[in-house]
């Protein structure tokens, strides 16, 4: 089975690293593999079957019949459980068509094909439950056609019952913990819904962590968030952390951004004596991961960048950033 994994801009190649063997291609966004059947993946937003390549996908509009023969020619997976249908597209560049074309065009021929009511997300109306989700997505001239086995998209974890402005996006904390590789104390001093340290338990369950908010509403979505995993929990400023020197082996950190969410406490003056804290609990071999706009602010307060891996999130476009001490 040919199976498609969806990605955040940018973090292609760690889901490459995430699938292991059996990778075959990497578009935008995407990495094409093998396997028996989907996997867990933690760092995809979605992994979908991929039943069809259309090729000739060209600019002008007479490429929509290009991609509705694709579907009438394709073996397709039978109706089963399915009640109806739903198509979500996208693509690069500039086209005479636009996404809901495409989505028309190709949940017209599945209906055609599978005898299933087709919803149209054109009006701006989302499918009701029990529909069998498609996925188009055309790169240059070729379209792959997909569909999700599953009922809902990797991304939504069901752990998540709770949420605060500024959330993290459950696969980019996987992807910030895989690079943090979780061992001894974990610490994230921003830790809002406390996604980042629940995506780095399921890494590495033998670590310690320690979540620390200056928000007690953050830190009581946390609990109830990471429940039963035994992570720890505690409302602190993250410009004065109650922890002594060289007591922490990793810091995982989606701080303030001041568009969102803005910093509480002594951050809301200096959002870098958050630095300063980090730089001082850190151990001397500890690591930091970060999620920044500004790749080089942990410079300024005696950590190294070593790595800096640009994303792109909902419209805006921050940098993983990897640091050390000295």
């Amino acid at each position: 089975m040919l199976l498609l994994a969806r990605t955040i801009r940018g973090i292609e190649s760690l889901v490459c690293q995430e699938i292991g063997g059996g990778v075959r291609r990497v578009r935008h966004r995407e990495v094409w593999f093998d396997a028996a059947a989907p996997p867990r993946l933690r760092l995809a937003d979605d992994v979908l079957a991929l039943v069809a390549v259309a090729r000739g996908v060209h600019p002008g509009r007479t490429a929509l019949r290009r991609l509705a023969r694709a579907v009438l020619e394709a073996p397709l997976p039978g109706a089963g459980r399915w009640t109806g249908l739903d198509v979500s597209a996208s693509f690069l560049g500039r086209r005479s068509y636009t996404r809901y074309d495409i989505e028309d065009t190709v949940g017209e021929a599945l209906a055609r094909r599978l005898r299933l009511p087709y919803h149209s997300r054109r009006a701006g109306t989302a499918p009701p439950p029990g529909t069998m989700a498609w996925r188009v997505t055309i790169e240059g001239e070729e379209a792959a056609i997909a569909m999700r086995p599953a009922e809902r998209p990797l991304h939504r974890r069901p752990y998540k019952v709770g949420s605060v402005p500024g959330t993290l996006h459950p696969p980019l904390a996987a992807a910030m913990a895989r690079l943090a590789g979780p061992c001894g104390l974990v610490l994230d001093p921003c830790c809002g819904a406390g996604t980042t340290l629940v995506e780095a338990h399921a890494v590495a369950p033998g670590a310690r962590y320690l979540g620390t908010d200056a928000s007690s509403e953050a830190v009581r979505i946390a609990a109830r968030n990471a429940a039963g995993r035994g992570i720890t929990w505690a409302v602190a400023d993250g410009g004065r952390l109650p922890l002594a020197d060289g007591s922490v082996d990793r810091v995982l950190v989606n701080p303030p951004w001041d568009r969102q969410v803005r910093g509480l406490g002594v951050l809301a003056g200096d959002p870098g004596l958050l630095w300063r804290e980090v730089d001082r609990v850190l151990t001397g071999a500890g690591r930091v991961v970060a999620l920044l706009h500004e790749p080089a602010l942990p410079e300024k307060y005696g950590l190294r960048v070593t790595r800096e891996i640009p994303v792109s999130l909902f419209g805006r476009h921050p940098v993983i950033t990897v640091a050390s001490r000295g």
